[in-house]
């Protein structure tokens, strides 16, 4: 009699390539699996600074499934990625995959008056021209990407799978001393739009941004925080500016104790100083500060810096390669 049970798909073996800045976290996700065995590429320049870049093991990947882990930490690393991008797939290789943690022009959305540039649309068409492998479509894997109506700007010529670094952040919330006094607080109706069904265990607070002449004030909308460890779960940070004001409004409601979550700490010009525990001032009041490895920078700057703790995506993205 035939098993009613259906048969589990055998696992891929991944060759994974990889961004310079990305070396780390690469490192991470291949510990995670043995159906996943890094390559390396050869990322030299010729004397005007243009990249001159050579693929290893390249008659090797024939019939291969492979992957490459970006990082678009500066502009300027974008074109010598997007080299090897287009380059991969046609390899000949069986299936293709793009890891990009963080899509870096995401919250420049809009445009809010004639002259503005998407540059987040442009993005993702670069994206989408990404050449057919032999198995079909570029599969673009994105965590947490900064607006949600950011999908439909990728072509028929990718399959964008979103992922979410929040089951890291509630994973780490069980481990804690007070995780039955969790309350999840969102900076803005924007970040309770996008996460708050992830979080229908946990009480729930809401902050909301207000127009004060030339300041933009934060002040608590709705839910009750007082003797309650609050944590401020948002996509990104970058100067901070918002979670400062935002913990500050917490802790006079009566928060015993304020941490933050983001997936992508961005942090340009180390904003991330201002949340370092130094000095006592009220500003670094933050009991906890998460951020996972989407910016590998940020994670290098940030090293055992208190109130700071890294969660990694490897795992994730180890599971993702496997789709």
């Amino acid at each position: 009699m035939a098993s009613s049970a259906v048969a589990k798909s055998p696992k891929k073996s991944v060759n994974l390539f990889y961004s310079l800045d990305s070396q780390d976290l690469a490192l991470k996700v291949a510990a995670h699996s043995t159906d996943i065995t890094l390559q390396n590429i050869r990322w030299r320049s010729f004397a005007d600074g243009f990249p001159n870049l050579f693929i290893n093991n390249a008659e090797e990947l024939r019939g291969e499934h492979v992957a490459f882990l970006a990082s678009f930490s500066s502009p300027a690393q974008v074109f010598e990625q997007l080299s090897v991008i287009y380059a991969l797939p046609r390899l000949f290789v069986a299936s293709f995959t793009l890891v990009l943690p963080f899509f870096p022009t995401g919250s420049f959305e809009r445009m809010e008056e004639e002259g503005d540039v998407a540059t987040a649309f442009t993005l993702a068409r670069m994206l989408s021209n990404i050449p057919v492998s032999r198995g079909g479509p570029t599969s673009l894997v994105i965590y947490d990407i900064h607006a949600l109506q950011e999908r439909f700007y990728f072509g028929d010529e990718v399959l964008p799978l979103f992922e979410t670094g929040i089951p890291l952040l509630k994973q780490r919330l069980q481990l804690l001393p007070d995780a039955d006094n969790v309350v999840i607080a969102f900076p803005d109706d924007g970040a309770w739009k996008r996460f708050h069904k992830q979080f229908d265990k946990y009480s729930v607070v809401v902050c909301t941004k207000v127009r004060e002449g030339d300041k933009r004030i934060v002040r608590l909308k709705e839910g009750d925080v007082a003797g309650h460890h609050v944590v401020i779960v948002d996509d990104l940070v970058q100067s901070g500016s918002t979670l400062i004001e935002c913990q500050k409004v917490l802790a006079a409601n009566g928060a015993a104790k304020v941490s933050a979550y983001v997936t992508h700490g961005v942090f340009p010009n180390q904003s991330w100083e201002r949340f370092t525990h130094k000095n006592g001032a009220v500003e670094n009041a933050f009991a906890y500060f998460w951020i996972t490895d989407s910016c590998p920078l940020t994670v290098k700057a940030l090293a055992n810096k208190a109130p700071f703790e890294v969660l990694s995506l490897a795992g994730s993205i180890a599971n993702a390669l496997q789709i």
